[in-house]
Formats: structure tokens, sequence, C-alpha cells
């Protein structure tokens, strides 16, 4: 009955590999937020790994490296959740005091990013299967 449903192995790997481009795409972000310390390495690697995805993987897959591009930013949102401002923690000996931005810019970019690779995904891939091939003459 799978196939009638339309879960059959075609959708479900083109999710899987919308996922390994998500990795890129966060691989790839990662780089470019810290490319002037270990960034060139993750970028690096990102290109390999989108080289390898075009030559085996379908096309319309490339989206996932959109929402990809959103883990970097909820991480960032994650390292400044305690802001805006300055924030104090205790450590050893003291308190350490560094200052924040607001997390709700970061938050929102990712949110954004996020739905936006996974809707276009998920349009491409039922607009590809409710066309059908028109018979020509």
């Amino acid at each position: 009955m799978s196939g009638m449903s339309g879960d059959g192995p075609d959708r479900t790997a083109g999710w899987g590999w919308f996922l390994a481009w998500l990795f890129v795409g966060a691989c790839a972000g990662i780089g470019l937020a810290a490319i002037l310390t270990v960034g060139a390495a993750f970028v690096v690697l990102a290109v390999v790994a989108a080289v390898l995805l075009l030559r085996k993987g379908p096309r319309r897959a490339v989206l996932g490296a959109v929402s990809g591009l959103a883990l970097p930013l909820f991480y960032l949102a994650y390292l400044n959740r305690g802001g805006p401002g300055e924030v104090c923690r205790a450590v050893t000996g003291g308190q350490s005091c560094t200052e924040e931005y607001t997390p709700v810019p970061f938050l929102v970019a990712g949110a954004l990013l996020l739905t936006a690779g996974l809707v276009m995904h998920a349009m491409t891939g039922r607009r590809g299967r409710s066309t059908a091939p028109v018979p020509r003459p």
C-alpha cells in the first residue's frame, strides 16, 4: 500500500538527500562565520561534500543547504540566550561577565531559513509528482 500513498522509496530518498545538503549548508555557514579561525577548513569540507552530492543526488535537494544555513544562526541565538546586555556567570574564584546580543534576530532569521528550505523542497517534490508528462503527437 505504500505505493498508493506516495510514501515510496523515491520520496524517502529525496528527504535523505535534503538532510545531506542541510549538513553541507550548516558546514558552509559555520565556515563563513568563523572564516578567520577554523572557517577555511569548514568551507573546504562543504565544497567537497557539495561536489560529491551534485554528482550523485537529485538537484532539487540542494534546497537543503538553505535550511542548513539556519543551524549556525540557531547556535548564535543559543550563545546569546542571556542577552541583550552584560551577562555575568559564576566561575571558580569569582565571576565572568560578557556582553551579549539579543537572540531574537538570530532565532527569527534561522526559523525563516529553515522554513523556506523545507517548504521549497516539499513544493518541488509535490510539483514533480503532480505534473504528468504531456504526450507529443
